[in-house]
């Protein structure tokens, strides 16, 4: 008689149930890096968009009304008005950045 050698069906069940456990452990650490993810990407942005700001008073010798000034005058793109997890961005009248509530 051969002697076959292979994985029987308790072996294969083993280590599917070890790959199991290890999914349900790393799933919920990925889900919650995500947020913090989201939230410094948005820190980022603002800061990116106070630099703008700056440049804007530089050149323009007075701070930008609103971030629709910024787009039409070239110092943000037209996509770059809100954080990438949809938080809108708001100009104050002395230059300050603040982040707010989704956009829509």
């Amino acid at each position: 008689m051969k002697n076959e050698r292979g994985f029987t069906l308790i072996e294969m069940m083993i280590v599917l149930l070890v790959i199991s456990v290890l999914l349900f452990i790393a799933i919920p650490n990925v889900a919650k890096q995500s947020k913090n993810i989201n939230s410094k990407g948005c820190t980022a942005f603002k800061h990116m968009v106070q630099g703008q700001v700056q440049a804007y008073r530089i050149d323009q010798k007075a701070f930008p009304a609103s971030i629709s000034d910024m787009v039409d005058k070239g110092y943000l793109r037209s996509d770059e008005t809100a954080c990438p997890s949809g938080e809108s961005i708001t100009i104050g009248a002395d230059g300050e950045v603040t982040v707010g509530a989704h956009g829509g």
